[in-house]
């Protein structure tokens, strides 16, 4: 069976910039870890990025979240420097979800998907229901001790909303 690892958001401005925080700082040596260990057992990692340009905030989620944040190029943009060298394609994302990567899943027949990162509320679990929508036969999993939520309430929503829509929470 083909397995996907997939690291959603790990950049500085969800982990120590414009929208970081204590929780997503704690979680980095967590997903390195799973890295590691992906890598060690064969899996394919592949990353997401959130990308926004300059007239973010005139868009219909900036309008809503008026923080500018991982703004293409900048260094809040960056994948935090702990888990470099990358290993894996980067899937740039102007919205919580991507559907590149789901396609991707789709089209590479991944039997076994397990997401973390950050945020927990938003872009993992849009992207969790991606890939339950475009991988319905695969086991998709969310590595809940590597994520990071907007708040700890808001994770712990997202995760029972994970569970109930069939994404195994580990």
């Amino acid at each position: 069976m083909k397995r996907l690892l997939v690291v959603v958001d790990m950049q500085n401005d969800f982990v120590s910039g414009a929208l970081g925080s204590p929780a997503a700082e704690a979680v980095v040596p967590v997903v390195k870890e799973i890295i590691s260990c992906a890598l060690k057992e064969g899996w394919r990692v592949v990353y997401t990025q959130d990308t926004h340009g300059e007239d973010y905030l005139s868009t219909n989620e900036g309008r809503r979240l008026p923080v500018l944040h991982c703004i293409k190029g900048s260094h809040g943009w960056e994948i935090v420097s702990e888990l470099k060298p990358l290993r894996g394609r980067v899937f740039e994302k102007g919205v919580f979800g991507s559907i590149a990567l789901a396609e991707y899943a789709r089209d590479n027949e991944y039997g076994e998907i397990t997401l973390c990162g950050v945020c927990t509320d938003i872009c993992v679990i849009s992207n969790a229901l991606l890939l339950k929508a475009y991988c319905p036969e695969a086991d998709v999993r969310v590595a809940a001790s590597a994520c990071a939520g907007t708040t700890a309430e808001n994770h712990a929503a997202a995760l029972t909303a994970m569970k109930s829509c069939q994404v195994e929470i580990n």
